[in-house]
């Protein structure tokens, strides 16, 4: 599990640490492993340390004294290293007369492009982990200069102009390509549209003691899915497994409902039970659909219901199945017929499935809002809903109605923005709540599959969403290591 904490949860325990340890122990840490990163960063770019350009952007505070401290390691081993000081008054005392020691130079601002512009490594350390809003003015043409250089970028527990808490971005920001970051991943590391700005992420070890019921977000790992997924024992029988219903497609939409189908079959429930005007497109693809036309009240027992995908205007299918006593999955059309009270009323689960516009039509902003702030619009929709939110996108986000982390998924590509991808992924998490998994659960559990899957069909070219369900068995062998 790679697990994300507050800035004031780090800067808690890093008083704690701190209290413990000699006075500038902790930085030493700090500088020592991002030193090595940037070593390892400037083997790969100039072929080694020795004889390499490497410029710091320099801002006050300790995230400045990281990067100097930084640097006079690098100097050390004959790299020529440049500080710009953006704020020569303000820059860290000791870290500032570490690096002239070991032969550094410090500049504040007037031969800056051309320094950056020749250099193999450029290290933000302009502002740290409580910067809020974009960079200040002064800093955007360091910026500006370090993303049109060939120069590797590497941010010092962040980039700089990043929101560390909730990954929204608010002005001008740097680009890295390696963020180096310090004793616990921060929810805007692992959140677009921050995430898109860190480029790799390296998490070094500091010694902060962090607990588990503070963390804000969580992504799952193969081994934490591993553990969720659903495995029949010699006892099983199809009934026992499971079984999901799907009420979806409509004479305009028949394709959501196959492709929802194909997702259900595919996600571990024992059967597949399917209700609506598309049966014969469902049976003629999947011939083991148990297909009914009387409504999901007349269609037979069910241990979980997905609705919505290519519904329609058809509203009281969507009322009948949240009627239902089991839990539901209301994805697309669903989202938008969905009485608010009636899903507020729920006793059993409810898993709801927007991308960032459908949300924004909930929440009454606009696509734009939501997309910056996916955590805040993630959460706040759960608890109007009191309903687990899978919000689909770059990022995608599953919020509890009871508050506690965000599971944000670690998987994906770009290739899975393609109609038909979100009725797969709708079908999967809905055959995961048959099974017997939580909301939040089977929500991470199907976004991380599905974006697994989607990355074996595209294999870096364009695909369609039958060829992701197609390769969810291969994406669930993977995770199990089969």
């Amino acid at each position: 599990m790679r697990t994300a904490y507050s800035v004031e949860t780090v800067r808690n325990a890093e008083r704690e640490l701190m209290a413990r340890l000699p006075e500038g122990a902790l930085m030493q840490r700090a500088a020592a492993g991002l030193a090595a990163a940037c070593a390892q960063v400037l083997g790969r770019v100039a072929g080694r340390v020795y004889g390499s350009r490497v410029v710091l952007l320099v801002g006050s505070g300790d995230n400045g004294g990281d990067a100097l401290y930084a640097g006079a390691r690098l100097a050390r081993r004959g790299a020529g290293v440049t500080a710009v000081l953006l704020a020569p008054d303000r820059a860290h005392g000791g870290g500032l007369a570490a690096l002239r020691r070991a032969g550094g130079r410090t500049v504040s601002g007037e031969s800056t492009p051309a320094d950056i512009a020749r250099a193999d490594l450029v290290l933000d350390g302009i502002v740290g982990i409580g910067g809020k809003g974009g960079l200040r003015e002064a800093a955007v043409p360091l910026a500006d200069a370090a993303a049109r250089s060939r120069a590797a970028v590497v941010a010092v527990d962040l980039p700089s102009g990043v929101d560390a808490d909730t990954g929204e971005v608010r002005g001008a920001v740097v680009r890295a390509d390696l963020t180096v970051t310090f004793g616990a991943h921060k929810p805007g590391l692992l959140i677009d549209p921050a995430r898109e700005y860190a480029g790799a992420v390296r998490l070094v070890d500091i010694g902060l003691a962090l607990p588990a019921e503070a963390a804000e977000a969580e992504a799952l790992q193969h081994a934490d899915v591993a553990l969720l997924l659903p495995v029949p024992g010699a006892e099983s029988h199809k009934y026992r497994r499971g079984v999901v219903g799907v009420a979806a497609g409509s004479a305009r939409y028949p394709g959501a409902a196959v492709l929802a189908v194909a997702g259900a079959l595919r996600g571990g429930a024992g059967a597949v039970r399917y209700v609506g005007p598309a049966g014969d497109a469902v049976i003629a693809r999947f011939p083991e659909t148990l297909v009914s036309d009387e409504g999901p009240k007349r269609a037979g027992r069910v241990q979980a219901w997905v609705v919505g995908p290519g519904a329609g205007d058809d509203a009281s299918t969507v009322a009948e199945v949240l009627a239902a006593e089991v839990p539901v999955l209301i994805d697309a059309d669903g989202l938008r017929l969905a009485d608010p009270e009636a899903v507020r009323s729920r006793t059993a689960p409810t898993l709801m499935t927007p991308h960032a516009g459908e949300a924004a039509a909930l929440l009454g902003a606009s696509r734009e809002e939501v997309e910056g702030a996916r955590l805040s619009s993630a959460r706040e929709l759960a608890a109007r809903y009191g309903a687990a939110v899978l919000l689909k996108g770059s990022t995608t986000v599953v919020a509890s109605p009871d508050g506690g982390p965000v599971r944000v998924n670690a998987t994906g590509t770009s290739w899975l923005a393609t109609a038909g991808s979100g009725d797969v992924l709708s079908g999967l998490a809905g055959s995961l709540l048959a099974t017997g998994l939580s909301a939040s659960d089977a929500g991470s559990t199907a976004a991380h599959l599905h974006g697994l899957a989607g990355r074996l069909a595209s294999d870096g070219a364009p695909t369609g969403a039958h060829d992701v369900a197609n390769a969810i068995p291969a994406a669930w062998r993977d995770v199990r290591g089969d």
